[in-house]
């Protein structure tokens, strides 16, 4: 699968909205993830895209990711030929302060998006943090996704549980499938993100409801889907929803997709969700930006 690069920026409105919240990075060095089998070329090149050099590694947590490990994760959901029989794509993680979210930058990844790492790595549990992913050419990045996850949970001291580790796997698959089907991988990342949402809030735990969902927002977001489409859809939600999943944190974390949703029109309360239930952040952003507006109007 050949997917986009596409970095979701914050609009003027979000940044408005959001404030001016300086994000503190912390003083712990970043945590790499290099693939295990990257040679000395590559693994130079890699080194230089992360911003990091061989002499910065002996400061550095580094662990590695190996092949093996990506098929453990990724064989129910990707084909072998795309995971390939190399652990090579690397990631650099560092801790930032509270209110950062989780931030993605890529070079030489073809098949995960910036958005689709942000929306896997909030629903793995990560926090307020940059990361960095770089192949030494052009490769799918899935050995990042592990190895971003790997060094987080290292970071902390705090093993993801493997319900989540298999979920965000899933997540960031399913996400690519997508892409692939509706031809542009922002709406594939966009309506994955908004049903998380949606089904975080309502404790949505029923095929009916969950259904019911996938066509209201598809609607909202004037995206056409298959039936294979809403299959995909309906079996990552079904497994979504029997997580406890914070769903404010997934607004926070990868905040960025869900400033874009704003812009197009996605509210909770469209969703039987009040004013005063809605305590996650995308509520509040909303609910702002309609008094910002009314009082606008009234000038």
């Amino acid at each position: 699968m050949k997917l986009r690069n596409i970095a979701l920026a914050l609009s003027m409105t979000a940044a408005l909205i959001m404030g001016a919240q300086p994000a503190f990075a912390s003083d712990q060095l970043p945590y790499v993830a290099l693939g295990a089998d990257l040679n000395s070329e590559q693994r130079a090149t890699v080194l230089k895209l992360l911003g990091i050099t061989e002499s910065d590694l002996t400061h550095d947590t580094v662990v590695t990711v190996t092949n093996a490990e990506e098929h453990e994760y990724l064989d129910s959901y990707v084909s072998s030929s795309v995971i390939g029989t190399r652990a090579l794509s690397s990631c650099k993680v560092l801790e930032e302060g509270k209110g950062h979210g989780i931030t993605v930058e890529v070079h030489n990844i073809t098949y995960v998006t910036p958005a689709m790492y942000e929306n896997a790595l909030a629903t793995a549990g990560m926090k307020n943090a940059s990361v960095v992913v770089a192949g030494p050419v052009p490769i799918s990045g899935t050995a990042a996704l592990v190895g971003a996850m790997k060094a987080y949970a290292q970071m902390h001291g705090t093993p993801i549980s493997p319900d989540l580790i298999d979920t965000a796997t899933d997540e960031l698959v399913t996400t690519g499938e997508l892409a692939d089907s509706l031809g542009d991988s922002e709406e594939a990342a966009e309506i994955i993100a908004a049903l998380k949402q949606v089904v975080a809030e309502n404790d949505l735990k029923t095929d009916e409801d969950i259904n019911n969902a996938i066509d209201e927002v598809a609607g909202k977001l004037e995206i056409s889907l298959s039936e294979e489409d809403r299959q995909l859809i309906l079996d990552l939600m079904e497994k979504l929803s029997a997580l406890d999943l914070d769903a404010d944190n997934l607004a926070e974390q990868a905040r960025g997709i869900y400033s874009e949703l704003q812009q197009r029109g996605f509210s909770l309360s469209d969703y039987g969700i009040t004013q005063e239930e809605a305590q996650g952040l995308l509520a509040r952003l909303i609910q702002f930006l309609k008094e910002l507006l009314a009082s606008l109007g009234n000038k």
